[in-house]
């Protein structure tokens, strides 16, 4: 969330840049105009009631007690005294209106970030490998799968409906492998800590992520009797959640960061907004893996974080042999939370295109401002707020479909990068 005060007292500043993702941002404080004069009304009024109450209460005590002056200085003390209390309760009240206004604001984006309404105006930073040839016309994924009879989407539908999978046999073995690839590389090389967290998780660390309000409708959310959506439980969207808040409310100190987690998790989205859009194969789907990458750190070390996590999801594609680029997104394609982000994008032979494999995203202190995640940065300093970071390091599933697709074989059968042959057994090539 924006910073109440930096908002009301830079406000065309602030709706200037949240006008470079949209009109309708910048639309949202449109409002605050009028809130932000009524609280610098009664922050003036409530200071000045205070003054008054300070200069009567030093006349006071030089009136003798219980002498007509005195007595009117007192029911004018407890005048002054109400009038500040209700200044001071409507300040209350408009700044909980203005905070609830910015649970809807996007965070404002980076002058680097490029200008941009969408995909399209994403900026190109580099491409990594070779991209592969064939003799041959390459088979989607989902064809390869089913012809090495390790992927079935009818079976999946049976049990749970439309956008699920089944792996079987060495397709199952190929997730389990990169899963235990992508963590030992990260905490073996990269230096983070593996954390298991649950799948499940309040809203309340929903809000401090940015996926709530706002985005209740992409969540499952477990039905029961909780008061509010912040109360309730919803299935995890991405390990970004559970890992980001594991230090809400707590107060880290400074020589304890940069803080660097690497989590596995399924993933669960409703994709409720994706209609008619990668309805065949694995790309979009209702439950996936992933591997997550988030870094606590500083503002000042926040730059530098943000691109060394980056480096280390491009690390996984490499190691694989996976042909892919770095996009530097525009304004307007930015996901809410962030400030500035990284796609990195896979080739997929099949649609003779990249596609997004995962997005390294620098919130600034977007989300700490909800989660409540601060640090000292020296004893008995003022706390100050974390920056976050985070990325797919990677996607599992699309992994798999990149390795499936740039390694197949004219005959249907599909390489085993060398990376990963260790944690399959040996084999070199996945076979009927």
């Amino acid at each position: 969330m924006l910073d109440l005060r930096h908002v009301v007292d830079h406000l065309d500043e602030v709706k200037s840049a949240l006008g470079r993702r949209n009109a309708a941002a910048a639309a949202a404080l449109d409002s605050l105009d009028e809130l932000a004069r009524r609280r610098r009304e009664a922050i003036a009024a409530s200071e000045s009631r205070a003054a008054q109450r300070n200069k009567a209460n030093e006349e006071m005590a030089r009136l003798p007690k219980g002498s007509p002056e005195f007595l009117a200085r007192r029911d004018e003390l407890k005048q002054l005294s109400a009038e500040q209390k209700e200044f001071e309760k409507t300040v209350t009240t408009v700044e909980a209106e203005i905070q609830q206004i910015l649970q809807g604001v996007p965070n404002m984006p980076l002058a680097s970030v490029p200008d941009g309404a969408g995909a399209e105006d994403n900026v190109e930073v580099k491409v990594w490998g070779q991209r592969p040839s064939f003799d041959f016309a390459p088979r989607p994924h989902w064809e390869l799968g089913a012809g090495l009879q390790i992927l079935d989407f009818d079976r999946a539908a049976k049990l749970s409906g439309a956008r699920f999978s089944v792996l079987f046999g060495a397709g199952a073995r190929l997730e389990r492998a990169l899963i235990q690839f992508m963590l030992d590389l990260h905490t073996g090389e990269h230096g983070y800590t593996e954390v298991q967290t649950p799948f499940l998780v309040r809203g309340t660390a929903l809000f401090g992520t940015g996926n709530l309000p706002k985005f209740e409708q992409d969540l499952f959310k477990i039905q029961g009797d909780a008061p509010d959506m912040l109360q309730a439980m919803y299935l995890i969207p991405t390990a970004e959640v559970p890992v980001t808040n594991l230090h809400g409310g707590e107060l880290l100190e400074a020589e304890k960061l940069p803080v660097a987690y690497a989590a596995y998790t399924p993933c669960f989205r409703s994709e409720a907004g994706s209609a008619g859009r990668d309805v065949r194969g694995m790309i979009r789907q209702h439950q996936f893996d992933k591997v997550e990458l988030v870094r606590l750190t500083t503002a000042e070390a926040a730059e530098e974080q943000h691109e060394l996590l980056t480096r280390h999801a491009e690390v996984v594609l490499e190691r694989l042999g996976l042909h892919y680029r770095r996009m530097l997104l525009c304004a307007g394609d930015m996901g809410f939370s962030s400030q500035k982000t990284y796609d990195l994008e896979v080739w997929l032979p099949s649609e003779n295109q990249f596609r997004e494999i995962s997005s390294c995203s620098w919130f600034g202190d977007f989300q700490s401002r909800r989660a409540d995640l601060r640090f000292r940065p020296e004893p008995k300093a003022k706390p100050r707020f974390l920056h976050t970071i985070n990325g797919s390091a990677l996607a599992v599933g699309r992994t798999l479909i990149a390795i499936l697709e740039q390694y197949q074989r004219a005959d249907g059968s599909v390489a085993i990068p060398e990376a990963l042959r260790p944690y399959m057994g040996g084999i070199e090539a996945i076979k009927v």
